[in-house]
């Protein structure tokens, strides 16, 4: 770049620095941004960069490649239902240890390394994430209830860890591992923690990273604005479906909750995070609350 385009760019920053700076960003970090190298710098840069100019960025991470590749190992066939982890004891042991222990770490590492200040988290840290048993019924039987194990659904999220972090200029990493009664762990959808967490804390926008430019088609083409009304339709056709699902309904549901904007993007390309939230571009899919 030349350094008039570099001027341009930084000019074309200014007003959403500006808009942004004090406002809470939630943001779901998974998929090939996770694994490739060259992608995991630039998300940590542009998290840091985000921390630097005023924003409170909060990490919410997966880790569903690298719980499929250790339960691989074991033998052990991962299984999932509408989008979710079936978790038995088994499986759980080894989302704890991959999440908290290996993912966890990794990433405070990576952003400390780069110069921010990382602490990282999971819900049992100060019982911030409370959870029970998650109940599904059987779409196709309603009366049939589907056994999905330790697998969570979020009874309550205490902000004040996150928010005396945020006060104090860390940026929290945080596990989707939930604690209920009798300090029992459950295995929570990241998206579904990233959502929650957005709407307890008032955020400003929930970015949901994921391997596809957004949400897409029938035609594989990319929708940049979507409305509840126009989702019903493309779960019926199965148009969404799996990981997609989880991913769509906890945007919904934050964008009615009061999250001003809700956007699930690429985490294939490069600064992906600064292209949304700092440029007129943007990038991937917004929805809309009505």
């Amino acid at each position: 770049m030349t350094p008039n385009e570099k001027a341009k760019v930084l000019s074309e920053a200014l007003p959403y620095i500006k808009k942004f700076s004090g406002k809470t960003i939630v943001i779901k970090y998974g998929g090939n941004a996770m694994i490739d190298p060259s992608l995991k710098q630039s998300f940590a840069k542009d998290v840091i960069l985000l921390k630097l100019v005023g924003m409170k960025p909060v990490i919410v991470h997966g880790g569903g490649p690298q719980i499929n590749a250790h339960l691989d190992k074991l033998g052990k066939k991962g299984k999932f239902i509408q989008g979710m982890r079936v978790t038995d004891e088994e499986t759980m042991n080894v989302v704890e240890m991959i999440l908290s222990e290996k993912i966890n770490k990794k990433i405070v590492h990576l952003i400390n390394k780069n110069g921010g200040k990382a602490v990282g988290l999971t819900g049992q840290d100060s019982n911030f994430i409370y959870a029970k048993k998650l109940i599904i019924q059987d779409p196709s039987d309603p009366k049939k209830i589907l056994n999905l194990g330790r697998v969570g659904d979020i009874q309550k999220i205490n902000p004040s860890l996150i928010n005396l972090l945020n006060k104090d200029d860390f940026i929290p990493i945080i596990a989707p591992i939930g604690i209920g009664e009798d300090n029992k762990t459950f295995n929570i959808n990241a998206d579904v923690v990233a959502g929650n967490l957005a709407e307890v804390l008032n955020a400003e926008k929930l970015i949901l990273m994921t391997n596809t430019k957004g949400v897409l088609n029938e035609h594989k083409n990319l929708i940049t604005e979507l409305t509840p009304k126009e989702i019903d339709p493309l779960i019926t056709s199965g148009t969404l479906s799996g990981g997609m699902l989880p991913k769509i309904n906890s945007a919904l549901h934050a964008s009615k909750s009061g999250v001003n904007t809700v956007h699930i993007i690429d985490g294939r390309v490069e600064h992906a995070l600064l292209l949304e939230i700092l440029t007129d571009q943007g990038v991937g899919t917004l929805i809309k609350a009505k």
